[in-house]
């Protein structure tokens, strides 16, 4: 079993002990979306990796939720979504600042050029993304990442 699920456990056991009523269930969400990670396909136990793709994908939905549910009126839904969010990014390694993601950037596009010889442009784009996110490994939002890289392209 892997390392953060083993982790993610043994934060279950302690929520249910301290009768931690939302962490519990925010935790039991996660293990089941694991679970169907693993059983989805080809039957495999998730690593490291997988767990962080699926508590990244779980924060995404959250996230959504929590705006729509602002967008009509029902705040004390959207606050439940971002608590849960909350719970979930502890599980999430150490997001990238500003200047931490901008080097990143540079990086990927500097990796983009070597490998075909030119200054990327926004055509590029993919290729350059798939890069950064590479090199991102889960420490920044998808949605972070592709502005800063559209940003540094058009610019």
């Amino acid at each position: 079993m892997s390392q953060l699920k083993e982790t993610i456990r043994a934060d279950l056991k302690t929520a249910m002990k301290a009768k931690e009523k939302e962490r519990t269930g925010t935790i039991r969400m996660l293990l089941a979306a694991i679970q169907a990670e693993e059983t989805t396909g080809t039957k495999h136990e998730a690593t490291d990796e997988d767990i962080l793709k699926v508590i990244a994908r779980e924060i995404k939905k959250r996230r959504e939720s929590a705006e729509i549910y602002t967008v009509n009126g029902r705040q004390e839904l959207a606050e439940a979504e971002l608590a849960e969010v909350a719970v979930l990014e502890d599980y999430q390694p150490k997001q990238l600042d500003d200047a931490e993601l901008d080097q990143l950037v540079d990086e990927a596009l500097t990796s983009v050029e070597s490998e075909t010889g030119e200054a990327p442009t926004m055509k590029q784009m993919g290729q350059v993304m798939k890069a950064a996110t590479a090199k991102a490994a889960g420490r920044a939002d998808g949605k972070r990442l592709s502005a800063a890289v559209k940003a540094r392209l058009a610019g």
